[in-house]
């Protein structure tokens, strides 16, 4: 593959994408080194790579967008309104927007977050490089 190709509006190669520690997610503090990659910023639809290492995550919270989240690798153990269940390798749910949810690793995992409608990570999201 040619750089030219590599150097397309349309590809984000993930070693030049910044990693981010999320810090607080909609006001709330996460816990432990939370850690996530801004990977395509469309005009409907906002893609983030997160990784939960064991007992990392977020608390209870509410969005103003829809996610649908999709299990790269390891376990997570994930809440949306009433419903608690266990996503692994390969699962995908999704977190209505206005609806509380929450998620925790069990395992390390690496978690895939279509967030729409797009908005800023600042606009959800804290962040910080360490």
């Amino acid at each position: 593959m040619s750089d030219t190709l590599d150097a397309s509006p349309f590809l984000s190669k993930s070693d030049a994408v910044e990693a981010r520690y999320i810090r607080q997610v909609e006001g709330h503090s996460t816990f432990g080194d939370v850690r996530t990659k801004a990977m395509r910023v469309g005009d409907q639809m906002l893609l983030l790579e997160i990784e939960y290492p064991p007992e990392a995550g977020a608390p209870l919270h509410v969005h103003q967008h829809e996610t649908i989240c999709y299990v790269v690798r390891g376990k997570v153990r994930v809440t949306v309104g009433a419903d608690e269940f266990v996503m692994e390798e390969g699962d995908a749910c999704t977190h209505p927007q206005g609806v509380p949810h929450g998620i925790r690793g069990i395992e390390h995992a690496v978690v895939l977050e279509v967030k729409s409608p797009a908005q800023t990570m600042s606009d959800f999201l804290q962040t910080s490089d360490r």
